[in-house]
């Protein structure tokens, strides 16, 4: 997992300084859209979507270039659930690089679900989330067993209480090896009962850390809480989905936001979200 289970909170911390908290809650201004509905007008707004947002994050087009390669590879040898798309395992390998694309992505999706013109017109990440979403939608169909217990930890102090429903409100890292977890933080350390994450390992830059992500949109309750001098451990066990927003994006005046005559056709995705020269080509 790299560094991706660390959280979007930045704490620097002194030996004579107490650790700051962070209350663990239902994260309501994360953008949380599983797009039930309205997946192929997604797939057919992606193109427009990604001559903005390519072009606007230099780490977000290498990093993508680097998984489009690193696919290339690992496709020859892996046996793809039904419906997943090549732009779908580019997207998960994207997501686990290690050069940082994670906790700029997630810093977004954590507020862009604040009001509707916050993900709008300032949400660049909306094709990655998109892609991400549908991943893990489309794995979650063939995966077993459908509910793991999996591991967190974090250089973070997170509050929260018994009983109470919390979402991590943005795509999290965990692991089914606890040793793994340990090795990113123990500030706070999670072991979590998910029915919505999904083993990545096969799509990580870094399978040995067998990876399960867990979507924004889980819900879970608090089972138990508890904190010494040195580590928070809370354990979560999972509810259900829980989204506030569905299909924004096809719901606003998508051609004029984007400046778009048309609707653009979905084998574009084909052409160039599966090849860099060709999106270069498209952006610049």
């Amino acid at each position: 997992m790299e560094g991706r289970q660390v959280s979007s909170f930045s704490v620097q911390r002194k030996d004579v300084s107490p650790v700051k908290e962070h209350a663990l809650d239902m994260a309501l201004n994360s953008f949380d859209d599983q797009y039930k509905g309205c997946v192929e007008m997604m797939e057919a707004e992606l193109e427009g979507l990604n001559r903005t947002e390519f072009a606007s994050s230099q780490l977000y087009a290498e990093t993508w270039e680097k998984a489009v390669s690193r696919w290339d590879e690992r496709m020859a040898s892996l046996a793809v659930a039904r419906g997943l798309k090549p732009e779908h395992g580019i997207a998960l390998l994207a997501y686990t690089d290690s050069k940082g694309l994670y906790q700029d992505f997630n810093t977004a999706v954590r507020e862009a679900g604040r009001t509707q013109d916050t993900y709008l017109n300032g949400f660049n990440f909306k094709t990655f989330h998109f892609l991400l979403t549908r991943a893990l939608q489309l794995l979650r169909k063939t995966s077993s067993p459908r509910c793991q217990e999996v591991y967190r930890g974090v250089n973070v102090r997170f509050i929260t209480e018994r009983l109470k429903q919390v979402r991590f409100g943005h795509f999290t890292s965990s692991s089914l090896k606890k040793e793994v977890a340990e090795r990113f933080g123990t500030d706070t350390f999670f072991t979590i009962k998910t029915c919505h994450g999904v083993n990545i390992k096969n799509f990580s830059f870094s399978p040995t850390q067998e990876e399960v992500l867990i979507p924004p949109y889980e819900k879970f309750k608090v089972v138990n809480f508890t904190k010494d001098t040195k580590t928070t451990y809370i354990h979560l066990l999972s509810l259900e989905e829980s989204s506030v927003h569905n299909c924004v994006f096809v719901k606003g005046d998508r051609g004029q936001r984007l400046g778009l005559g048309e609707r653009w056709g979905g084998n574009w995705l084909q052409k160039n979200l599966l090849g860099y020269t060709g999106l270069v080509q498209i952006l610049y």
